[in-house]
């Protein structure tokens, strides 16, 4: 059985899921006072970096 080579992509994408979400927890239900952009920095910009350069990263080899 031959194994996707897109698999650690997918592990990562639900770690940085987990962890986006639990960083919007401890910052919004416990009152973080964290600037507005710093919060979609850490929430938005950086996973999607992450995501996107791992993406590319894996989709280059052969």
């Amino acid at each position: 059985m031959r194994r996707s080579r897109l698999m650690p992509w997918y592990i990562g994408m639900v770690i940085v899921i987990l962890a986006v979400l639990y960083i919007g927890y401890r910052m919004f239900l416990l009152g973080c006072p964290a600037p507005g952009l710093i919060e979609l920095g850490v929430l938005v910009v950086i996973p999607a970096i992450y995501l996107g350069l791992m993406y590319l990263t894996l989709v280059s080899q052969k």
